[in-house]
């Protein structure tokens, strides 16, 4: 990769206030971290899941707190599934197919929830806790966010 695209693509991370970018050119291999102030809430994209730390920084300091009071009484009522990546959320493997958990389905961990398509990848959703599904929070088709609440599960 020669310098003129590496200096291209610092410049994109600085002005676009994207935390990480990482391309692939062949056997080259390019990861910029932004290690500067966090982006405004909106312009933060999640291309790969980040570290656990980052994960959980990154929605506290952005989140406003109506948002937080709205998904308390959820989170009282049993586990809130949540997305790992922003996506579109399917229900189903695909338009054919039953759909993977319905409400009051009995959920056990591991199993299948739902698929969240990013970058032309289908990504299995897989519940980390057993119980009873008492609340399905998106539309199939639906884009998610990371960390938006998918289901309930209690």
């Amino acid at each position: 990769m020669d310098l003129r695209k590496l200096k291209t693509l610092i410049d994109l991370v600085s002005e676009s206030g994207i935390s990480e970018l990482e391309v692939n050119e062949g056997e080259d291999r390019v990861r910029i971290v932004n290690a500067g102030s966090p982006a405004p809430a909106g312009q933060v994209v999640y291309a790969n899941p980040a570290s656990v730390q980052a994960m959980q920084a990154a929605p506290a300091a952005s989140a406003p707190a109506p948002a937080a009071a709205v998904e308390a009484p959820a989170a009282e009522t049993g586990f809130v599934a949540k997305s790992p990546m922003v996506g579109t959320f399917y229900r189903a493997p695909n338009p054919e197919s039953p759909n993977f958990v319905n409400i009051g389905d009995t959920v056990k961990v591991g199993q299948t929830l739902c698929i969240i398509e990013a970058m032309k990848l289908l990504n299995e959703i897989e519940s980390e806790h057993a119980g009873v599904v008492k609340e399905i929070l998106c539309e199939n088709g639906q884009g998610v966010e990371f960390d938006q609440p998918l289901f309930i599960i209690a």
